[in-house]
């Protein structure tokens, strides 16, 4: 047997905890009930699954001689609305059927006379088989009604051919419906994937109960669990230490690995949080406050809608690059294509209109082509809008610029706010670093202080650097200052730095 103690200095490799031979038992048992379970959930599923298509079958069917019912009770019955006497002719009381009929979503009915189709129910039908030369040769036309099935480009049809005649017209006349078996396949598709799923909820819950059983059973297991019971996420430091080579020694070999990896993965989650806390808020504002503001025009609409998706598509991105952010930087971070350094700032502008109501303007907006992540240059943009909109007051002025300065291009953000203490610009762009405006009772910025890491995240992946110059009570100014990729296409101008423009919302 093993003995357990709660010693955080005792550490198996994983080398060790893969080398018991036993086999668990809890596993074991676990494993039998589950396989049972399973193939039972498996032998149902298969048989419900012949029992529905079965009766899919036989409803279509069914649904064939309900047609040939119908149009012998409207024979029976219908009279020409011109003479107010029954028809005449087989192909006014056809023509006349198909003018009231209402096929379902699966179903076609059109006329055949001579041999020929004539005329078809209004409703469009999936397939246009009254002119499918191949399909028409295959009904056989008789005296009696004659049914069968045959396929076609959207799969398996049924068919029924219910001859007409009328007393006093030698003309030879029918109807002919067809069931398309395609919807009623996928409905049952749907219906049989959904006993599926359940059929698998159904095995993990099984699963469960199973653990749970096979864990009374082997009650050695309870003094490990009770011992893992008091290591928690605030002490995943502590081991359990383990003798012998049983089923439970084992199970502690692998607890002990799993604690590894939970610890490591904690700390990577806790930062994760954080990030995703932080950095969400600010998209969420913008699609938020445009929506509030959207107005019936469709023009508006329609800017604001692809305004809304673009910055969803961005929360998506965001979600995936925050957690890659907590780990470590990868190559793919950024993902270049030519972009208009002015479309950039009147987008970002837009976008960051929503944040509050400042005096928002456009700075020097350099008629310049670059290779850059617009997405990543955006989120930094509305980032450091967003830490300005919250160190301002209505009515103050923040502002966008772009300056190409020979092969480098800077971004910069201007805002009439409180300023940064020069205490606390040293290490502003570190994570989790927030710096404190005085000017507001020395309150300190809200948030996890992770916002100014990922601007310079950005601008270092960009190839540059982010800085910042700041006075009390004046306002402070980001600048992303990178070197500037121009796109290999013909007509580009380096150098149009000259059509600065100034935009105020």
């Amino acid at each position: 047997m093993m003995m357990m103690t709660e010693n955080p200095t005792r550490r198996l490799s994983p080398r060790k905890a893969a080398n018991p031979r036993v086999v668990s038992a809890r596993g074991r048992i676990v494993g039998w009930m589950i396989l049972l379970v399973a193939l039972a959930l498996s032998v149902e599923v298969v048989v419900a699954s012949q029992i529905l298509i079965g009766r899919a079958e036989a409803e279509l069917k069914e649904e064939l001689v309900h047609e040939g019912d119908k149009l012998r009770d409207y024979a029976e019955r219908a009279v020409d609305p011109e003479t107010g006497v029954p028809y005449t002719t087989v192909e006014a009381l056809l023509t006349s059927y198909l003018g009231v009929a209402i096929p379902d979503s699966n179903e076609t009915l059109f006329s055949l006379i001579e041999g020929r189709p004539s005329r078809r129910a209004r409703e469009q039908p999936m397939m246009r088989l009254d002119t499918d030369e191949v399909f028409l040769s295959t009904l056989s036309v008789g005296t009696s009604p004659t049914s069968g099935r045959d396929s076609s480009s959207e799969g398996p049809v049924h068919w029924a051919v219910f001859p007409v005649t009328v007393e006093g017209d030698p003309t030879n006349g029918a109807l002919v419906v067809i069931e398309f078996v395609a919807p009623v396949r996928e409905h049952v598709n749907s219906t049989i994937q959904m006993l599926a799923i359940i059929s698998a909820i159904a095995l993990a819950l099984a699963g469960v109960a199973s653990w749970q059983v096979a864990g009374r059973v082997l009650a050695p297991i309870r003094t490990l669990q009770r011992t893992a019971s008091a290591i928690g996420q605030q002490d995943l430091q502590q081991r359990i230490a383990v003798t012998g080579r049983d089923d439970v020694a084992a199970l502690a070999y692998t607890f002990n690995a799993m604690l590894d990896r939970l610890e490591d993965a904690f700390t990577g989650q806790q930062r994760f949080l954080d990030d995703a806390s932080h950095e969400l808020r600010t998209p969420i504002t913008v699609i938020r406050g445009h929506l509030e503001l959207m107005g019936d025009d469709p023009g508006d609409r329609q800017r604001t809608l692809e305004l809304v998706v673009d910055e969803l598509r961005r929360m998506d991105r965001l979600v995936d690059d925050l957690a890659l952010l907590a780990r470590a930087e990868r190559p793919d971070f950024i993902r270049r294509s030519e972009i208009y350094v002015s479309d950039l700032l009147m987008d970002v502008l837009a976008k960051a209109s929503a944040l509050g109501e400042r005096k928002w303007a456009l700075d020097g907006l350099p008629d310049q082509a670059a290779m850059i992540d617009g997405q990543r240059l955006t989120q930094a943009l509305v980032q450091l809008a967003a830490n300005a909109v919250r160190y301002t007051e209505p009515g103050d002025r923040i502002s966008f610029g772009a300056t190409v300065m020979g092969d480098r291009l800077a971004l910069t953000v201007t805002d009439e706010g409180t300023g940064i203490p020069e205490e606390d610009r040293p290490g502003i762009f570190d994570r989790f670093a927030r710096a404190g405006h005085r000017g507001d009772g020395g309150r300190r910025g809200e948030g996890a202080g992770l916002g100014l890491a990922i601007v310079a995240s950005i601008a270092h992946a960009h190839g540059g650097r982010v800085t910042l110059d700041s006075a009390l009570n004046r306002g402070s100014t980001f600048t992303l200052d990178f070197p500037l990729i121009q796109a290999p296409a013909e007509g580009t101008d380096s150098t149009s730095n000259s059509a600065a423009r100034r935009v105020h919302v």
